[in-house]
């Protein structure tokens, strides 16, 4: 997740007062995206398998630490 404008190849949602933008054809892909957020952050999870990797912080595939 990154701070960003939104373009034309991106579709954009409204929830609970917050914008998520995410882009068109990594949307396809990716689906279906779910963002959780928690005490120290957010859980992103996804549609697609990253693999193995560490999980402590919640994602699957890549190490936070």
């Amino acid at each position: 997740m990154a701070l960003d404008e939104l373009t034309e190849a991106d579709t954009k949602f409204d929830v609970d007062g917050f914008e998520f933008i995410v882009n068109t054809d990594f949307l396809e892909k990716a689906q279906p995206i779910k963002v959780d957020f928690q005490m120290y952050g957010f859980k992103l999870d996804c549609g697609i398998d990253f693999g193995s990797g560490c999980t402590s912080c919640g994602t699957k595939g890549s190490c936070c630490a």
